[in-house]
């Protein structure tokens, strides 16, 4: 199952789920900001794509952390993340043998390729 993890008002996620739906492959979408997600979620992501990528340093939340928090984040994010979901780089693309963070489509067409 493929699954896509954002929120609904990112543009990046938008984009995402309509090349998605374009391209006709099934997809499952959760809206982080109305689920959240779970600590194992979030260790699993790490795992996958280490501390950096699943921090976006452009969002407003991270803009308003202080330095102090700012560095516990980058330290850990999984506590972090629980606690600020808009804080995860989005969206989040996870196939049974990939997670992606952030919409690009060609490394969406080569991570799916045979997918459908």
């Amino acid at each position: 199952m493929i699954r896509i993890y954002g929120i609904a008002s990112c543009d990046s996620c938008r984009k995402a789920r309509q090349w998605l739906s374009a391209a006709g492959i099934e997809h499952a979408w959760v809206d982080l900001r109305a689920d959240g997600v779970t600590r194992e979620r979030l260790e699993q992501w790490r795992d996958a794509l280490g501390n950096a990528a699943l921090i976006n340093k452009r969002s407003k939340t991270w803009r308003d952390f202080d330095a102090e928090q700012k560095q516990t984040a980058e330290a850990d994010p999984v506590p972090v993340l629980v606690d600020h979901p808009t804080l995860i780089k989005r969206p989040i693309l996870e196939t049974p043998t990939t997670t992606l963070a952030g919409f690009s489509a060609s490394r969406y067409e080569a991570a799916l390729a045979g997918a459908d």
